[in-house]
């Protein structure tokens, strides 16, 4: 089989297809013959050693796959060879071939193409995972998303909408502020003065959840646009920078700041990951979800694709095909 892989942590241009074996299930495990790998932000910092984990060399990136199992391995009940699945790894996706444990694939219904399923667990299942579980978000709050046009900033604009929730989405451009608008964002602003065209937004009451996968200098204006009792998921850090956050904020807010660290949460409980998941496809195919693609490249180029990301030209998601 090929996979795309880094042979140096010297960011995307290191990225090559090698020609490897074909991996074997083993018990408990199915063999996925990929059919799209999902491609996200992680997927750059992997490729500079600057994510939280660290595989050793040579290795692939990719934490998405969408595909058709084509091997079973002993003691696995709830998948069969055929079946079309979606699944979430820590790295590896970028591969054509893939082996997963049993309770980290779902079932992809016959309505989702292979694209889409590949471009849905992470950003989605995230913002799930941190909408619902992490701020327990009501129906007629609202939500300010932190580089809305992004994978999970997207998917935080359309389930937030789904969810019942006023959305405000805060992009760096007019043409992405536009794109929020047409996946769910009730409003859509810059980042220049955030917090007093939040204000503005809600007549000085601030917003009862912040859902942040940027950090660095747009923190701490996020969190002076929090209300009282609100939420501030952290989502992530793609500006680069970890910010430093003056707590007597959070006091005088009543306020929380809650971590949202979807990997760990699917390791720890897989089944209610894998819940989620299957809720997710469900309103994909009911046509309540439309995961955006901005494009579908081949494996070839994945370099090209991370280096998109890198620069901030993405809106929605970008999918690698074998």
């Amino acid at each position: 089989m090929r996979a795309v892989r880094v042979h140096s942590l010297t960011g995307p241009s290191a990225l090559q297809v090698d020609e490897l074996a074909d991996p074997i299930a083993g018990a408990g495990q199915v063999v996925i013959a990929v059919k799209a790998s999902g491609v996200n932000f992680p997927d750059v910092l992997i490729t500079f050693g600057k994510y939280q984990f660290k595989p050793a060399l040579p290795f692939s990136p990719g934490g998405e796959v969408a595909g058709v199992v084509i091997a079973v391995g002993s003691g696995v009940t709830t998948l069969a060879i055929g079946d079309r699945v979606a699944a979430t790894m820590l790295y590896g996706g970028y591969a054509e071939r893939v082996v997963m444990p049993e309770l980290a694939v779902v079932k992809l219904p016959d309505a989702v193409s292979f694209e889409i399923g590949a471009a849905t667990l992470l950003t989605y299942a995230t913002t799930l995972h941190a909408l619902t579980d992490r701020a327990a978000i009501k129906a007629g709050e609202t939500l300010l998303v932190l580089g809305a046009a992004g994978g999970v900033g997207t998917a935080a604009c359309e389930l937030g909408h789904l969810l019942g929730a006023k959305v405000i989405a805060a992009a760096s451009t007019p043409d992405k502020q536009a794109f929020c608008r047409a996946h769910g964002a009730d409003e859509a602003i810059g980042y220049a003065d955030l917090k007093d065209a939040v204000k503005k937004l809600t007549s000085g009451n601030g917003v009862d959840v912040v859902y942040d996968p940027v950090g660095g200098e747009l923190a701490e204006p996020a969190l002076r646009s929090v209300g009282w009792q609100g939420r501030y998921l952290v989502v992530g850090f793609a500006a680069g920078d970890i910010p430093k956050i003056p707590l007597n904020l959070v006091l005088l807010k009543g306020c929380q700041i809650v971590g949202v660290f979807w990997g760990s949460f699917a390791m720890r409980d897989p089944a209610a990951n894998r819940a989620h998941c299957e809720q997710l496809f469900a309103w994909i195919a009911e046509g309540k979800l439309a995961p955006a693609i901005d494009a579908v490249i081949p494996f070839a180029d994945a370099a090209s694709a991370l280096a998109r990301i890198e620069r901030r030209e993405v809106k929605g998601k970008l999918v690698l095909v074998p």
